[in-house]
């Protein structure tokens, strides 16, 4: 994978939440990106340097927010994965245990915890939970698992969020 395709790859499968706060200027920004297949390695930030990549971009946002340095999975499909990450609930509980399963939506997340607080929320990217996003004031997912170059959108609303 050559240095000029893993950005359009990053693009095509990151799942990007951005909450923006809807009234106060004190809180801050929160995003959120979450990408398949993805290692600490294949992001300069992190000074790993096996793969030679190079993500300004990313080592920017990183600078000025917060990387993650040691976090885990409970599970490491990615569905399942957003499940937890979205839930905080292992994937036992939350009802999302591998790619077969639909995602139940009318559980808590974090997503609808930041609405609650007056966060505007909003998904851009890889959903694939086979239910339509909740929690979220605005969505755009892809279609199914997406493709690499200009990918396909669902947008709000639509009945092909899976």
């Amino acid at each position: 994978m050559n240095q000029k395709f893993f950005p359009a790859l990053l693009g095509a499968l990151a799942a990007i939440l951005v909450a923006v706060p809807a009234a106060a200027q004190d809180r801050p920004n929160i995003l959120i990106i979450w990408g398949d297949d993805i290692g600490s390695f294949n992001v300069s930030a992190y000074n790993m340097g096996m793969m030679g990549y190079e993500t300004p971009n990313i080592d920017r946002i990183a600078d000025e927010g917060i990387l993650f340095a040691n976090s885990f999975v409970t599970n490491s499909i990615c569905a399942p994965s957003r499940a937890v990450i979205l839930t905080g609930k292992y994937s036992h509980l939350n009802g999302l245990r591998d790619n077969r399963d639909a995602f139940d939506g009318t559980q808590p997340t974090f997503p609808k915890m930041l609405q609650h607080a007056g966060y505007e929320t909003a998904l851009v990217g890889k959903w694939h939970l086979k239910t339509e996003p909740t929690g979220f004031d605005d969505w755009r997912v892809l279609t199914g698992q997406g493709g690499y170059y200009n990918p396909t959108h669902s947008p709000s609303g639509s009945t092909s969020a899976t």
